[in-house]
């Protein structure tokens, strides 16, 4: 049983820093990122840009400049999401946005996202969003946060409004991050679903929609998804069987300092779970690259 090189669902990079946060930090450069992966087994990501969104954001990557990477460094980027709006077009809940994805998509693009517009999921702009993504066949990733002075989609405890939406576009692909999505894998409170619940896990709302709509993914990528699934290893190793056709690696790298991160030791967690046996080959083959390349490269 060998270990594999991962494929990496959800990575940010930008051509060259210009604009850094408050604590000194800018986006990894491609070069930044080889090292990283280099580091942790990573063999290539998918280039996340956030060309269309204001939340949350500093500096930016276009579609235009993510193509450029992909091209430029395929050794570490092997494919690219368009980042359209909801709002793109003539901001309006009945815009023809399949006009932009097809677009996108000639381009290259295989998905969108990171979608993290600060509105809720069945918001009817959002819903136009999810219409024009399901008929022109580009898997949603998606960032839940909460309303106002945050960023990501917006759904209550729970996440009804995510059940909804998975109703409504049975073909459309969703993509669930970010800590208000993995804290459901068990049972939270408004408090706890804002951060990294520890100890435990009674199972919460994650596995119930993963059973039950099959177009839901678990995006396994930051702090938030790390934690889902090593916090209680037991249930983590369960849950990883159980879910392995609908789970993808990822480490949602931002920043160098994150070749330190915590979230860094998913790639380990996930070798040794295989190597003592405790998840089997065929599941840790699906989740470190086997269901990203089914996706990716059909």
């Amino acid at each position: 049983m060998k270990i594999l090189p991962k494929i990496d669902i959800h990575v940010h990079a930008v051509p060259e820093v210009m604009v850094r946060r408050r604590n000194g930090e800018g986006f990894c450069t491609p070069a930044e990122i080889r090292a990283i992966y280099d580091a942790y087994g990573i063999e290539r990501g998918v280039l996340l840009p956030d060309g269309c969104y204001a939340e949350g954001s500093s500096d930016i990557c276009s579609p235009r400049e993510a193509v450029h990477m992909v091209r430029d460094f395929p050794e570490t980027f092997g494919w690219w999401f368009a980042p359209l709006s909801c709002a793109a077009g003539e901001n309006a809940p009945d815009a023809d946005l399949s006009w932009y994805l097809n677009q996108y998509k000639a381009a290259g693009a295989k998905g969108v996202g990171e979608v993290s517009e600060n509105r809720y999921f069945d918001d009817p702009m959002m819903l136009n969003l999810f219409r024009h993504c399901e008929a022109c066949s580009m898997p949603v990733l998606f960032h839940i946060g909460n309303l106002g002075r945050d960023y990501g989609i917006v759904d209550d405890l729970g996440l009804p409004r995510l059940e909804k939406v998975l109703g409504m576009f049975p073909k459309l692909l969703f993509f669930g991050h970010s800590q208000k999505f993995w804290a459901e894998i068990g049972q939270v409170d408004e408090e706890s679903r804002n951060g990294y619940p520890t100890g435990k896990v009674v199972p919460g709302r994650i596995p119930e929609l993963l059973r039950k709509y099959p177009n839901l993914r678990g995006d396994l990528s930051a702090g938030s998804g790390y934690n889902a699934v090593t916090r209680d290893p037991e249930f983590g190793w369960a849950f990883l069987e159980e879910f392995q056709d609908q789970l993808y690696f990822g480490t949602d790298i931002c920043a160098p300092g994150n070749m330190h991160s915590p979230m860094m030791k998913l790639s380990a967690f996930l070798d040794e779970a295989m190597l003592k046996g405790k998840i089997s080959y065929t599941a840790y083959e699906k989740i470190s690259r086997g269901n990203a390349l089914d996706l990716l490269e059909g």
